[in-house]
């Protein structure tokens, strides 16, 4: 069978190869899963099953229903003072979905997206699907993982036309502070780029607040932000994402959408209205329980023979550093897992930044954390 020449190339993961590997073994106890272990509360549920019930079966309009994306609207308006409408609203399949579509919307071959190390991985598979170049900015740990200045003025060329963000920060839990926002938005307004804001964790932020690039002064009319129900909701399995930007876009990524899936689920989409509407303190509630669990990680780690691991900011995963136990990121998540059944994500299966830290995610009951912050401390004990 013949295969298109883009795809001759294409590795599993850094994730899937770790993921395979545990699924293959007992007693293993996962902490590389970035999905909330708490279920979908029993009233979305309800909420899903009503909709079906009245009629909500059919194929539904292609950019969401509007009573969804205005749920979606007063959600953002409400925590995060970004101000929307409907039409700037385009209902999407996860939030990775959203992503793809803005890139297939902005990206002529050739043109360059900019990502910042360290990255959620899927970012480089989609821009590379579209045909842009990547230009990856290395950052350090000791910047907090977030690019200077004039890291940024240097990977800009005159075909940059995106700029890929990510805060709260998948791998790092790094927050992004409103300061280092406002030099980005100077920087994309001086170069007229735009940005695509990844924010699908901004209702996890335990240290400061979370700041929507959209909602800084002049970003919104070149911004992308990008959300979803996933995390903050706990509905993974419904595949709910959305992104917020200017009409003329959500208009484009609206008739790409429709070639590939036309629409979302219904139901689905019934349920998350109403979760957006209902749940913010359920959301509130949950936040502190993996508040909770990242402050007791991050102890455990800080007391385990080389190792240290920053504070907790947001999202709800730890990027310690390992560099002292003369590991590489892959033999030591390797060794933990065949050794002592503990499954994490290598630093470098997000860029060469993450190298010399693993990606832990404390997405797991505090006795599972515990278990698991025992075995971690006996495997580097031992080394």
């Amino acid at each position: 069978m013949r295969f298109a020449d883009r795809y001759k190339t294409i590795q599993p993961s850094g994730l899937l190869k770790i993921f395979q590997a545990a699924e293959k073994m007992d007693e293993v106890l996962n902490l590389g899963i970035g999905e909330p272990d708490f279920d979908t509360e029993h009233d979305i549920i309800d909420a899903a099953a009503a909709a079906g019930k009245k009629g909500f079966t059919h194929y539904p309009p292609t950019r969401g229903y509007p009573d969804v994306r205005e749920a979606v609207c007063n959600y953002w308006k409400r925590h995060h003072a970004l101000d929307c409408t409907p039409d700037e609203v385009i209902l999407t399949v996860g939030c990775l979905h959203g992503l793809y579509l803005a890139m297939r919307a902005m990206i002529n071959p050739g043109d360059e997206i900019i990502l910042i190390e360290p990255y959620f991985a899927p970012y480089v598979s989609m821009g590379e699907a579209c045909g842009a170049e990547l230009v990856r900015i290395e950052t350090k740990e000791e910047n907090g993982f977030t690019p200077t200045v004039s890291d940024l003025e240097n990977a800009i060329t005159p075909r940059t036309r995106i700029l890929v963000m990510n805060s709260p920060c998948n791998p790092t839990g790094h927050v992004y502070s409103r300061e280092k926002m406002e030099e980005i938005a100077a920087i994309a307004e001086k170069h007229d780029i735009f940005v695509v804001s990844d924010e699908i964790y901004e209702s996890m932020v335990y240290s400061g607040k979370h700041v929507s690039f959209a909602a800084l002064p002049g970003m919104k009319d070149r911004t992308l932000t990008m959300g979803g129900m996933s995390k903050s909701h706990c509905m993974t399995g419904w595949r709910v994402g959305y992104a917020i930007g200017p009409v003329e876009l959500i208009k484009v990524m609206d008739f790409i959408g429709t070639c590939l899936t036309y629409g979302l689920n219904t139901l689905a989409q019934k349920a998350s209205a109403y979760a957006l509407n209902n749940h913010d303190d359920k959301m509130i509630l949950r936040k502190n329980l993996f508040e909770e669990r990242m402050n007791y990680a991050a102890e455990r780690l800080n007391k385990m023979k080389n190792v240290t691991c920053a504070n907790a900011e947001g999202a709800f995963y730890l990027f310690p550093n390992i560099k002292n136990t003369n590991l590489t990121s892959e033999d030591f998540v390797w060794k933990l897992l065949e050794g002592s059944q503990v499954a994490t994500i290598p630093g470098t299966a997000f860029g060469k930044s993450g190298a010399g830290h693993i990606r832990i995610a404390c997405t797991r009951s505090m006795e599972v954390l515990a278990k698991a912050m025992d075995r971690m401390e006996s495997f580097c004990s031992s080394l």
